[in-house]
């Protein structure tokens, strides 16, 4: 996802102990991972078929599909991670959630490596995660973020990504439900380092011991050891509920 997007998940002793935190604390302030979490890269197909009318070709839908299959296995940002990462873009890919050049770097030189046959076509790939039309938010994630403001807890969004998503937030309406963003790349430290979620709690002026962090991997129950609560949801397909919902009940009780 601009993430690490690693399909790891958090243990159910874990997630056990997350929520057992939240439920003899009380909560002021939930951190929430981007990709995965609030919003989903949109689906594969669209993606390639929207690039492609960038550069001025229209795709066949058999076509788009078959190339997406292929531009997936390379390596997309938002996931899923690269079967394998070329020797020359070892160094972009390892720093790119920490600058904006590798982040692009590293994406657009892996979709380089499939054969479209489309001049410009990488770059135009990459563009679709800058914008807010090549993302999906989850269903339950307006209503959620309301609900909590409306609560009083504050809202911090906490990514390993390379590129500002402030613009995202701002187009879906959703910029004025966010308190503070504590971006990798901003920040200076990627998630499982405590020291990101530490910051993000500094950003709200909110005790760690009384925040809930909410992502879909391992690398956001990387909170833990930052002194956070830890709620790990279930990835879902853009457009799916992915139970988000469910961070009300942690917070406010329902």
């Amino acid at each position: 996802m601009p993430e690490h997007a690693e399909p790891s998940h958090l243990t159910s002793r874990g997630a056990d102990e997350g929520v057992a935190r939240a439920s003899r604390r009380p909560v002021e302030a939930v951190l929430f991972d981007f990709h995965g979490t609030l919003a989903q890269v949109e689906e594969p197909h669209e993606w390639v078929l929207a690039a492609a009318r960038a550069c001025g070709v229209t795709l066949e839908r058999v076509r788009a599909t078959a190339l997406a299959d292929r531009l997936l296995t390379a390596g997309r940002a938002g996931g899923p991670l690269p079967a394998r990462v070329p020797p020359a873009l070892a160094e972009l890919w390892a720093d790119r959630d920490l600058y904006p050049h590798a982040h692009r770097g590293a994406y657009t030189g892996l979709a380089g490596t499939v054969d479209a046959g489309i001049d410009g076509f990488a770059d135009a790939l990459y563009e679709r995660v800058l914008v807010p039309e090549g993302w999906v938010p989850y269903p339950d994630t307006a209503a959620t973020l309301a609900a909590l403001r409306r609560g009083g807890v504050k809202v911090a969004v906490v990514s390993n990504i390379g590129f500002d998503i402030r613009p995202l937030f701002a187009a879906w309406g959703l910029d004025g439900l966010i308190d503070a963003y504590a971006l990798s790349y901003e920040v200076g430290r990627c998630k499982p380092d405590p020291g990101i979620f530490l910051r993000a709690c500094g950003m709200l002026g909110v005790d760690p011991e009384r925040a809930l962090m909410v992502g879909d991997t391992a690398a956001d129950a990387g909170a833990v050891r930052a002194g956070c609560a830890v709620l790990v949801l279930p990835e879902a397909e853009p457009g799916r509920a992915n139970g988000l919902g469910s961070v009300l009940d942690l917070t406010l009780g329902g």
